[in-house]
C-alpha cells in the first residue's frame, strides 16, 4: 500500500480513512493518498468526517509512536501523521477532496517526554527505556476547541451554531474557542505547484448546501475527546410564481433544525463523552484496543475507557479470533468496590507486531 487517489462515493471519506488508519503505518513507504468525495458525516451521520479523524483518530496514532522520528520503532525521519481538508462537500453530491499522509514505523513503540499540551507519549517498547502505555489518568477538562463548518449557507449560520454551543459550554468551562469556517462557492483556487494541465483546486466547496461542527476537549493530562454533529437537510414543495403569474411547483433543500438546535445538540455530544469518564472517545475505542493488540509483547498496556459501544465489543471479538489477543475488562466497581463512573479498564499483552516489509526500490 503506497498512496494514491480514490473517490468516496455515497459514504464520507472519513469512513475510508477509518478502515486504512491501522494499515497505513505498517506498509513499503509513507502513504499519501488523495480522497475526494463527501467530508460531512454523510447522509446517514454515522460515518466519522475528515475533521473527526484529524482531532480524534492522529492524536492516538501520536501516542502509539507513529510519526516520531528517531523513535525505537522509527523506520526514518519521516513527518508526523497529518490530514487536510483542500475543499468541502457536503452530502449527498460531495465534491470534496482530502489528503491524508502517513510514516511507517517498525513496530509500535513511542518516547517518553511530552507536555500536557499535546498527546502524552509514554513508551511501549518494554525495554527499560520508559513506561508501558499507560492511559488511566483522565485529569480534568481545561479546554475545548472546535470548528463550525458550512458549505452554501448563510456565513452568520456558523457563528449561530458556536454561539449556541458555547452557551452551553460556558457554564462549565471558560476557555472555548469555536471556529467559523464558511464556503459560499464552487470556485476554489489551483494548488501550489500545480498550476499547469489540469491542476487539482483546492479551496470552495461541492455543489450541495452542508453544515457540521467537531467539537474537542483536552485535559490536563493531555486526554482529547471529541464529539462531531452535522445538519440534516430535507427537501419540501412549494408553490412558486414565475414571471408570467403562473403557479407551479418546485423542490429545494432545507435544514431540518435550526443552528441553535444544532449547537446545542453538538455541545450535549461532547459533554456526554465527557461524562462517560474514558480517556478517549467512544468512536476511538476499537482503533485503540487493535494498536494495543499489534503493540509489544513483553509489556501490558493499559487503557481507561467508558462504556464499551457495541463496535468495540465486535472489535474485541474480531482480534480475539484473528490475532489471538485477549483483552482483561475490569469496570471501576472491580477496582474500588463502588460503580461511581463507570468506567472500564482494558488491559492485554500484544503480539508485537514488527514491519516486515522492504522499502521498493
Amino acid at each position: 500500500m503506497l498512496g494514491g487517489a480514490g473517490v468516496g462515493g455515497e459514504r464520507s471519506t472519513g469512513w475510508f480513512l477509518e478502515g486504512i488508519l491501522p494499515l497505513a503505518a505498517f506498509g513499503k513507504e509513507p502513504l499519501e493518498l488523495t480522497l475526494r468525495g463527501i467530508t460531512d458525516g454523510g447522509p446517514t451521520d454515522l460515518d466519522p468526517s475528515p475533521d473527526y479523524v484529524k482531532a480524534s483518530f492522529l492524536p492516538l496514532l501520536a501516542r502509539f509512536g507513529i510519526g516520531h522520528s528517531g523513535g525505537e520503532g522509527s523506520m526514518g525521519d519521516y513527518p508526523p501523521p497529518s490530514l487536510l481538508v483542500a475543499r468541502r462537500g457536503a452530502s449527498p453530491l460531495g465534491g470534496g477532496v482530502v489528503r491524508f499522509y502517513c510514516p511507517i514505523v517498525k513496530e509500535l513503540s513511542s518516547p517518553q517526554g511530552g507536555d500536557d499540551d499535546g498527546p502524552v507519549a509514554l513508551n511501549l517498547a518494554g525495554t527499560g527505556s520508559g513506561a508501558p502505555l499507560d492511559m488511566t489518568d483522565f485529569g480534568m477538562i481545561k479546554r475545548i476547541r472546535g470548528t463550525a463548518v458550512s458549505c452554501k449557507i448563510p456565513p452568520t449560520s456558523g457563528a449561530r451554531v458556536a454561539h449556541s454551543a458555547k452557551g452551553v459550554l460556558h457554564k462549565l468551562l471558560p476557555d472555548i474557542w469555536i471556529h467559523t469556517d464558511c464556503h459560499s462557492t464552487s470556485r476554489g483556487k489551483l494548488a501550489a505547484g500545480n498550476s499547469r494541465g489540469g491542476a487539482a483546486v483546492e479551496g470552495g466547496c461541492g455543489a450541495s448546501p452542508g453544515f457540521s461542527m467537531v467539537l474537542t476537549a483536552t485535559t490536563t493530562t493531555g486526554m482529547t475527546l471529541s464529539a462531531e454533529c452535522s445538519i440534516g437537510m430535507e427537501e419540501i414543495e412549494e408553490d412558486v410564481v414565475d414571471a408570467l403569474n403562473r403557479k407551479r411547483r418546485r423542490r429545494r433543500r432545507r435544514a431540518a433544525e435550526l443552528p441553535e438546535d444544532m449547537g446545542q445538540r453538538g455541545a450535549a455530544s461532547l459533554l456526554e463523552q465527557i461524562s462517560r469518564g474514558g480517556c478517549i472517545d467512544s468512536s476511538a475505542q476499537s482503533l485503540a484496543l487493535l494498536l494495543m493488540a499489534l503493540g509489544p509483547e513483553d509489556d501490558v498496556a493499559r487503557l481507561r475507557i467508558g462504556k464499551l459501544s457495541p463496535y468495540a465489543v465486535v472489535s474485541l471479538r474480531l482480534i480475539k479470533q484473528a490475532l489471538g489477543v485477549e483483552f482483561k475488562l475490569r469496570t471501576e466497581e472491580d477496582e474500588e468496590g463502588e460503580g461511581s463512573g463507570g468506567t472500564v479498564l482494558c488491559s492485554c499483552l500484544g503480539t508485537g507486531y514488527r514491519n516486515m516489509a522492504k522499502a521498493s526500490t
